[in-house]
């Protein structure tokens, strides 16, 4: 059913079941999905994992001190291997990102100062003032000293540009992320028919899935992700790109 996409009718032919026995049997493999695997695939991240996890945005995409890029509604954090480290399922599609965010758990936590992030420290190959580790989501966050967000497109210099350029690069992960998991999860091709508890309980079990999967099939993430940027004077001005082509 996940993988697929097939209905609950759809299944009823090829296993001999009835739809009503098919959803009770999908929803409890979903909740022992979430309540065995989540403790190994997506575990409370501590001080050491956010450390490792800045370390590999800064190898593959030259952002450095990020420990994680956002977006929702399905409000997910994502690390540079393309993997959740923490997610929020259940937000109505009408609501902004910023509250969505804002009313999450892991909202509430990063504001309150208990994630378990590390203390301020130097730009790698620095020796400078210490610098927060980061967020990094786009303009419809609230910008904080724990969450970045890029340069409004107007009036951009060649500096906000580079940094625009670095930030959306940096934040593409999570939408690459959402990408793998549509893709392997075809269940999120097409409407899902059950009630909204269900829901919940499927986009966390394919989240789960995915980190399971990306951890025993291999990372191959585009070794262009850390090239330069040659050309900044060339840079669009387009308010999506944020200052970039």
């Amino acid at each position: 059913y996940l993988s697929t996409g097939m209905t609950f009718a759809g299944l009823q032919h090829e296993f001999y079941r009835g739809k009503s026995s098919i959803a009770v049997i999908v929803r409890d493999m979903c909740q022992k999905i979430w309540i065995h695997l989540k403790g190994m695939e997506m575990p409370e991240p501590t001080t050491d994992m956010w450390l490792s996890i800045a370390n590999d945005f800064y190898k593959k995409t030259n952002y450095p001190n990020c420990v994680g890029t956002l977006d929702v509604v399905l409000m997910a954090l994502v690390d540079a291997n393309l993997k959740f480290v923490v997610i929020d399922v259940g937000a109505c599609g009408q609501e902004g990102d910023s509250a969505v965010f804002k009313d999450s758990a892991l909202g509430r936590k990063l504001y309150s100062g208990s994630l378990n992030l590390p203390p301020p420290a130097p730009l790698p190959n620095t020796s400078g003032n210490p610098m927060p580790f980061v967020f990094v989501a786009d303009e419809a966050f609230k910008l904080s000293s724990n969450l970045m967000t890029p340069f409004t497109s107007r009036g951009l210099t060649a500096r906000r540009r580079v940094y625009n350029y670095r930030h959306c690069r940096c934040r593409r992960t999570v939408e690459c992320a959402f990408g793998v998991l549509a893709n392997k999860w075809r269940v999120f091709h097409t409407p899902i028919l059950v009630d909204p508890e269900f829901i919940d309980e499927i986009v966390k079990a394919c989240c789960i899935l995915h980190n399971f999967v990306r951890s025993r099939d291999g990372i191959n993430y585009e070794d262009t992700e850390a090239h330069p940027f040659p050309d900044v004077v060339n840079c669009g001005h387009g308010p999506r790109g944020k200052g970039l082509d």
